[in-house]
């Protein structure tokens, strides 16, 4: 049985956070990394409030959340993350050339026989893993957001990843109670690429007038049985992100993908979602 107790994972933000959290759950010594101070900070602040949370909802008693927060470990230090660390999450932004440049961090400053996932919901892991001088250790493991929420995490096989890498990066994901699916590595994998059409097909309905995005969001949650409506859903996801993982997939597989003008508009609009505070909906300053 495999059994990881310390994860390094790269990246302060939505996601990083969110699975430094799992991790720090899961009784692993938890290092959280960013280039920014202030990224680091808003990370653990989120992090303070996903466990307050908890407590007040009864899923974490005040004892365990502090132990999780004594296990984790904060800096702006890339080599000081990467030092002795045999597993790392790579949580950067969803830029192909911003993970590559972090690959090549990694190859430099980590053991040489650290094991990598690569939290992204639609790259090409095979390309990243190609950035590694042994590209077997490297695999996709794409958590959703919220990820404290959410059960799922997509081990993605990369052209080379080996079978112990995969196994390592499931037992990590089944250590922070996730449920895991493997999936070659494609373009979208499984579940990005169903819920970007899904998403884009409701920016084409909003932008013919078919119905309002309040009336497009209840027919999905009460006719199709969907936790959350697609405006609801790219709210929180990000609109910048999912026209990013649209082009992606536009490029790789064609026209069907083809990001609706609407969603484009919104992105240069600055109507980015909950994290600027107006996606498709606006949302109240806290």
């Amino acid at each position: 049985m495999i059994v990881i107790t310390k994860v390094t994972v790269l990246g302060a933000g939505t996601m990083g956070h969110g699975i430094a959290h799992a991790a720090m759950m899961a009784g692993c010594d938890t290092v959280l990394y960013d280039v920014a101070p202030a990224a680091v900070e808003k990370g653990r602040r989120a992090i303070g409030g996903i466990l307050e949370e908890g407590i007040v909802r009864g899923n974490v008693t005040r004892a365990d959340a502090a132990a999780a927060t004594a296990r984790l470990t904060t800096t702006t230090s890339l080599a000081g993350a990467l030092s002795g660390s045999r597993f790392i999450i790579e949580a950067a932004p969803e830029q192909i050339g911003l993970k590559l440049a972090l690959l090549a961090d990694i190859e430099k400053l980590a053991p040489a026989d650290a094991v990598i996932a690569s939290n992204t919901s639609s790259l090409s892991v095979t390309e990243m893993a190609a950035a590694l001088s042994n590209p077997r250790r490297l695999a996709g493991m794409h958590f959703f957001n919220p990820v404290h929420k959410m059960k799922l995490v997509e081990v993605v096989r990369a052209l080379e990843s080996s079978d112990e890498t995969l196994q390592t990066v499931e037992a990590v994901a089944r250590q922070m109670g996730k449920e895991t699916v493997i999936v070659r590595d494609s373009a979208g994998f499984v579940t990005s690429r169903v819920n970007a059409m899904i998403g884009n097909e409701a920016f084409y309905m909003l932008q013919e007038g078919v119905a309002s995005a309040r009336d497009i969001d209840k027919a999905l949650k009460l006719g199709l049985n969907h936790p959350m409506g697609p405006f609801e859903l790219v709210d929180l996801v990000g609109l910048d992100t999912r026209l990013s993982v649209l082009e992606f997939l536009h490029k790789s597989l064609g026209e069907k993908y083809r990001p609706c003008p609407l969603l484009v508009q919104h992105v240069k609009a600055g109507r980015l979602g909950k994290k600027v505070g107006r996606g498709v909906y606006d949302y109240p300053a806290v």
